[in-house]
């Protein structure tokens, strides 16, 4: 066999195409894996309408699990059939961001099947971008990790997604016994964040999202750890303008929270979380949020708030989620809501986006 099938971006198209195209060939260094299971991410359709993926057409997806099929010359640390997931950050290796654990901060930092983020050359990404929302992928050997038995390739091509929630969470600078307010928390990250958030020693949860119903759909994964719920549904209509949010917060915490974990994609919630913070306390934004941050820097500066933006994660953020995910401390089974065949990818990407139904993680099974 010499073609696969592969969900596609076209240039000057909004949707997925599904394109019989060839495998591809590999170098010295590549690893070809056949997918089991590639994650699906409502923000790269939105990333593609930017303009952000620089080489079109290309395969989508970069979240991967499955064995591998296929080792180039050069390769002698992965053998053939073994089980993987594949890390998609494309970086140097080399610069001081990646040698101090912030290699999302590279210069050439761009993902396997998703967007480049620089406007420098990127060789890598060059080579790299097809994702895995495909039959096969080709990686750099570098870049799989060996995937435990007792670990499934629907989990496994969600790890990244879990890494991103661990970046967020050590970026919070939790102290002992935290209260956290996690936003957007039935999305694909505010789920991830609330199954971690015991392994970083949080105490209280409070959960900001659009619905009632769906919020109290996701209290049972906080487990143990005493949890409160915001529904912006439920305040009144003109919370967004009156700060309605953050009184709603402040009720729950009156001394405030010690930290935010934002994944808010648009909208005011963003900076009324802010103002539910206590002195010293420290806002993560993972959201993509374009709204302009609406308080005075004064306040800021008064209450010693941290404001801190992070995107994506470090290979040790996945590393780490593997060992709990090996060792039985972590099980994120219950999270993965929804599954499609690789026919039904443009399917299963338009549901993710209207969020008619409620989705924690969807995955595509090739």
């Amino acid at each position: 066999m010499t073609t696969m099938l592969a969900a596609r971006a076209q240039q000057g198209a909004a949707g997925l195409h599904l394109d019989k195209i060839e495998i591809p060939e590999l170098g010295p260094h590549d690893v070809l894996v056949k997918v089991a299971s590639a994650g699906l991410a409502p923000g790269m359709m939105t990333l593609l309408a930017q303009g952000a993926f620089k080489h079109l057409p290309t395969t989508l997806g970069h979240e991967a699990a499955g064995t591998i099929a296929a080792i180039g010359d050069a390769v002698d640390s992965v053998a053939v059939g073994a089980r993987v997931r594949v890390h998609p950050n494309l970086n140097c290796r080399e610069c001081g961001f990646c040698r101090s654990d912030r290699d999302m901060m590279c210069p050439q930092q761009a993902m396997i099947g998703h967007a480049a983020f620089g406007e420098i050359p990127m060789p890598l990404y060059d080579r790299y971008h097809d994702g895995g929302l495909a039959e096969y992928v080709r990686v750099p050997h570098w870049l799989v990790d060996a995937l435990p038995d007792t670990v499934s390739f629907d989990v496994g091509a969600k790890v990244h997604d879990l890494a991103n929630a661990v970046r967020a969470l050590k970026c919070a600078a939790l102290p002992n016994a935290a209260t956290l307010i996690v936003t957007a928390a039935t999305g694909t990250m505010g789920t991830a964040t609330i199954k971690l958030a015991a392994h970083f020693g949080v105490a209280r949860l409070i959960l900001v999202g659009r619905s009632a119903e769906r919020l109290d759909a996701v209290r049972q994964l906080a487990g143990e750890v005493a949890t409160d719920v915001v529904a912006l549904d439920t305040l009144p209509d003109d919370w967004a303008t009156t700060g309605g949010l953050t009184r709603a917060l402040r009720a729950l915490v009156p001394h405030g929270a010690d930290a935010v974990l934002d994944f808010i994609p648009d909208g005011p919630a963003s900076t009324q979380s802010l103002a539910a913070l206590t002195t010293g306390g420290t806002l993560v934004h993972m959201g993509a949020n374009r709204a302009p941050l609406a308080l005075p820097y004064i306040a800021i500066m008064v209450n010693c708030w941290r404001v801190v933006g992070t995107r994506a994660c470090t290979r040790t953020d996945a590393r780490e989620v593997l060992d709990l995910l090996a060792a039985g401390a972590l099980s994120i089974d219950d999270l993965i809501t929804h599954r499609f065949p690789l026919a039904q990818a443009d399917v299963a990407v338009a549901a993710l986006q209207s969020r008619v139904e409620p989705i924690w993680m969807a995955v595509v099974t090739p």
